[in-house]
């Protein structure tokens, strides 16, 4: 294949490293992509913890060719057309009870940025407009926006915009445990009182200041860290005392992703708001959303003058008509194929094969919740990434695609995938780190 490389600037990525020696897809289907030359890639990252569905799916693809055929855009500022609501209606068919409300976006971080805002305008109409303040955690991912990086904390995603995020942010301490949690089998024993850092928090800026929490309740992109048993409870007790709101940024853990439609399900926490994206549609077509409990819409809606925007907020494309197509369909199809059953199902044959993996001496941590996973390595020393690099490179060669950042190795299969293709990606990783020096 003949293909020039020079043009696109490619996002989070290594871009002259990529360029010297690319790996392209060229199709997919199922379990699997097709490499550039020629190649069936099983997906264990299911693209990029979005396919959760499997890749062009059916069902999903003639909803879509349906809708182009149809009507190719229609503004929802104003207007509107009956797929957006007819998808707001099965979303909310899976949301906690109580989170009924829907406002979609086009991307997780839309969808963080948008929760901020619902967040200050919700204060305001209740008459405590002072709340502007937020607290985020160390290592939490919540997207690209500037909203989202300031409550984020991954230092490398910070860095080179430093001097220009929000004001009023500070940050909750990460839950990842080396001498007490590590190797843990789903949710580790220990930990949960370092949600009472929270406490810290409060006192330092003042409670009455602090509009909103927000965390991954497992954090995903950092390198899959599973919260404590019952920290997230006691972060939600604490909010409630305070009278702070609970934003659970389940952009990776929704849809499926932990044997339930939602972490909050999972972890029987129920938030104030959820923000969505990647298994919502079946990443088909770029959509994002964000899910409030009715408290909150009513505030907002109920505070404006009749006839005014109550909301100064949104985009072009929210709710595109080909993307709630797709939304419709994928929400359909993982009812009708029964998908987040399977994916609890799945977890203890996921969970027995990856930590098969700790034998390994390069192996420092693994962790794993429902079909999600880590595998921590010992840094080389002045390399740090170096060794998840090449064990990822090694896998794309025999046939698997994973995921690295840093030294740590992250598997999020599509709710398809059998016992058997667990095994297959779990061999393909013994194989890579067996490899390693």
């Amino acid at each position: 294949m003949s293909i020039h490389l020079d043009n696109l600037w490619m996002p989070f990525t290594a871009n002259k490293q990529f360029k010297a020696a690319p790996r392209l897809l060229v199709s997919a289907k199922d379990m699997h992509y097709t490499s550039h030359d020629g190649r069936q890639i099983l997906d264990g990252t299911a693209g990029l913890w979005c396919v959760n569905a499997g890749h062009r799916r059916e069902p999903i693809a003639q909803a879509m060719k349906d809708m182009i055929d149809t009507l190719d855009f229609a503004p929802t500022f104003q207007m509107g057309h009956p797929k957006v609501f007819e998808a707001a209606t099965k979303l909310a068919q899976m949301t906690p009870e109580g989170m009924d409300k829907v406002f979609f976006t086009n991307s997780g971080s839309e969808a963080v940025d948008s929760a901020l805002k619902m967040v200050l305008t919700y204060h305001r109409a209740r008459g405590e407009a002072q709340r502007t303040k937020f607290i985020g955690r160390e290592r939490g991912y919540h997207g690209v926006g500037f909203g989202g990086i300031s409550v984020g904390g991954i230092g490398g995603n910070r860095k080179h915009f430093s001097a220009n995020l929000m004001p009023g942010v500070d940050h909750l301490p990460h839950t990842l445990n080396y001498e007490h949690a590590a190797f843990s089998r789903g949710e580790p024993e220990w930990g949960a009182h370092l949600a009472d850092n929270l406490e810290n928090l409060l006192a330092l800026h003042d409670a009455s200041t602090i509009a909103a929490v927000i965390v991954e309740p497992l954090a995903g992109s950092t390198g899959v860290i599973v919260p404590p048993r019952g920290y997230l409870k006691r972060l939600r007790e604490i909010c409630d005392q305070h009278g702070l709101l609970l934003i659970f940024d389940e952009v990776i853990t929704g849809f499926g992703r932990l044997g339930t439609p939602f972490a909050a399900q999972y972890f029987n926490v129920t938030p104030d708001i959820m923000t969505l994206a990647k298994g919502l549609n079946n990443a088909a077509v770029p959509m994002g959303a964000v899910v409030a409990r009715n408290e909150i819409y009513d505030a907002v809606v109920n505070a404006a003058p009749e006839q005014a925007i109550e909301f100064f907020h949104g985009y072009t494309y929210s709710g595109h008509p080909l993307a709630a197509a797709a939304a419709c369909a994928t929400l359909d199809l993982y009812q009708s194929e029964g998908l987040f059953t399977r994916a609890a199902d799945l977890s203890a044959h996921f969970e027995n094969e990856i930590h098969a993996l700790r034998a390994n001496p390069l192996v420092k941590d693994i962790r794993n919740l429902g079909l999600v996973g880590g595998v921590e390595l010992h840094s080389r020393s002045g390399a740090v990434g170096a060794r998840a690099y090449e064990a990822f490179l090694h896998c794309y060669q025999n046939g698997v695609l994973v995921r690295y950042t840093g030294d740590i190795l992250a598997f999020s299969p599509p709710l398809i995938v059998s016992e058997a293709q667990i095994t297959e990606i779990f061999a393909a990783v013994k194989q890579a780190l067996d490899s390693l020096t």
